[in-house]
């Protein structure tokens, strides 16, 4: 069974949480195994100083350690029985892959252990203990990952591409941006971020797709306005639209309205998986930029002769 936690870390039982830090760093590096070549007592210290600091800096179990209802090793005192679960670090160590954890209820503390043992790694190393650095290789952290932002064309988004990214230290990175791109969706970059003991950190680049002069996206679906001519929409015809793919040819009912709309199988956004859904051209009858006399001198002759009333759609 494990000592009185505040005694094996040489606190008072009314110390304070930045007070129980510090005896606890100044023993992790006094007794740490890298610091002990082959010392079992400073091993074994070390394990002890950890599963104290396991208790203790957790307001949580410090609480019902003080109250009863944990003891030493962190077991609840009504079950009795050797409740470690094996691990050979004892409960400092929470037996899921090391750190700084409890194996009872809720997550301890989280230590900077680089910042912890930066200057004993640091000594390991250069005396040849090899990249991982730390007690076993497990102390050596990733370097931070970057972000950037990058903005991409509604046509790069639907059918892929390729950009470069440039970050704030000057790298630039080119970018493979997939077919049926999202807004928002971030792509990561393994092993382009910031250097650290333990490698590389990654690169996060958010993407965000600029705004269109022509189509907007609208349910799903990818959507514009078609401008027609009077004699298009009233004898119907033939004309050219736009589509990210390239214009196309598109007949126009008879007696189409403004707001009627034609629908382009497979010209719109792409989804995940890189299939295409549709566009659609809304159409809006126009008239011409310049005053057309004859067209003038129609109009009044039909709204004289052929009034009506447009309903409401």
């Amino acid at each position: 069974m494990a000592r009185d936690p505040y005694l094996e870390l040489g606190v008072s039982r009314t110390a304070s949480a930045a007070e129980i830090r510090k005896a606890f760093h100044k023993l992790a590096k006094q007794h740490h195994p890298d610091a002990n070549k082959g010392d079992k007592k400073s091993e074994e210290k070390f394990k002890q100083v950890s599963a104290a600091f396991d208790i203790l800096g957790d307001a949580d179990k410090r609480k019902k350690f003080d109250a009863g209802e944990i003891d030493a090793d962190g077991r609840e005192t009504m079950r009795g029985g050797f409740g470690g679960g094996g691990n050979p670090f004892g409960a400092g160590f929470g037996g899921r892959g090391g750190g700084f954890r409890g194996s009872g209820g809720g997550e301890g503390p989280e230590i900077d252990l680089n910042d912890l043992f930066g200057d004993i790694l640091g000594r390991n190393r250069g005396a040849g203990a090899g990249a991982g650095g730390g007690f076993g290789g497990g102390f050596a952290a990733k370097g931070a990952d970057v972000r950037a932002r990058l903005d991409i064309d509604l046509e790069e988004a639907i059918k892929g591409g390729k950009k470069r990214v440039a970050f704030s230290d000057g790298r630039t990175i080119d970018v493979t941006i997939p077919a049926g791109a999202q807004e928002g969706q971030t792509l990561r970059l393994k092993g382009q971020g910031s250097p650290g003991r333990g490698g590389q950190g990654d690169a996060l680049i958010e993407l965000a797709i600029k705004p269109h002069p022509i189509y907007r996206p609208e349910n799903g679906a990818l959507v514009m306005d078609l401008p027609v001519s009077v004699p298009d929409a009233v004898l119907g015809g033939k004309v050219e639209a736009p589509t990210p793919d390239g214009p196309v040819t598109l007949t126009v009912p008879k007696g189409s309205n403004s707001g009627a709309k034609l629908r382009l199988k497979g010209r719109g956004l792409s989804d995940a998986k890189g299939h295409r859904g549709d566009l659609f051209a809304r159409l809006v009858v126009t008239l011409p930029d310049a005053p057309d006399p004859e067209l003038e001198k129609f109009a009044e002759t039909w709204r004289d002769k052929r009034p009506y009333a447009p309903k409401r759609r």
